[in-house]
């Protein structure tokens, strides 16, 4: 048998610097980057401060992968697409790694963190896989955070709300206008399909942004974490 793909997880932590850990983020990379990478990528927008005392920030790497889009050429990646595009079918990949990550939630609860105190979020196609693991099998995490990235027309996701749109996390969403990769138009569209669906949260827009993060995004993303699973562990309105 095979060696489960969770065995090529290297998670990388951030350590909280309070007295106790009450909260987790899952953060998860685009294709081709790293664990390691992402984590130095934030600390560079914003001097190391996308750290908080009381949430621990577990960046994984993703298996190697072959990439269709790129002739085949090997990359650390999520799961597979056919084509940067979201006219072409979803991958089976994206099913397969959702089974395979949620060790990594588990282990979070594993080490005391309720699930409703996890997020789950990512850029590119890590955050086309947070939303396929927050809207289709752990709608019980505290939130869904969603950088640059979007949803095949035919997506899972939206089949998995049409058949259930009960217990939704709230979604955080930003996409750079100036994207030449993934273009605006295609978050823009996964978020009003989404909403249409029944799930609430905010999306921004950020002028002259191309595929990249920006310390304003990064900014609005803090502060709605630190609103999602605030330090006292207490809940907040939004989770009434």
């Amino acid at each position: 048998m095979a060696a489960p793909v969770i065995q090529k997880f290297k998670p990388r932590i951030v350590s909280h610097t309070g007295l106790k850990c009450t909260a987790s983020i899952i953060f998860f990379h685009g294709s081709g980057d790293t664990g390691r990478g992402i984590e130095e990528w934030l600390g560079s927008l914003c001097g190391g401060q996308f750290n908080f005392p009381h949430i621990r920030t577990v960046f994984p790497t993703a298996p190697m992968r072959r990439c269709s889009y790129m002739g085949g050429s090997p990359m650390f990646m999520w799961f597979d697409r056919l084509a940067v595009s979201p006219d072409v079918a979803e991958h089976d990949s994206v099913h397969e790694i959702c089974h395979e990550i949620s060790h990594l939630i588990d282990a979070e609860v594993q080490a005391g963190i309720p699930k409703h105190r996890i997020l789950l979020g990512g850029f590119s196609n890590g955050g086309c896989l947070s939303l396929h693991l927050g809207y289709r099998f752990h709608r019980d995490v505290a939130g869904v955070f969603n950088l640059s990235s979007f949803l095949q027309t035919e997506s899972s996701v939206y089949k998995a709300l049409q058949k259930d749109a009960s217990h939704l996390p709230p979604l955080f969403q930003c996409h750079g206008k100036e994207d030449p990769l993934v273009d605006y138009k295609w978050g823009e569209s996964t978020w009003n399909r989404l909403k249409e669906l029944g799930v609430k949260g905010e999306f921004h827009g950020i002028e002259g942004l191309d595929h990249q993060m920006n310390i304003r995004e990064i900014q609005m993303l803090s502060r709605w974490i630190t609103d999602r699973v605030p330090e006292d562990g207490g809940t907040t309105a939004a989770q009434l």
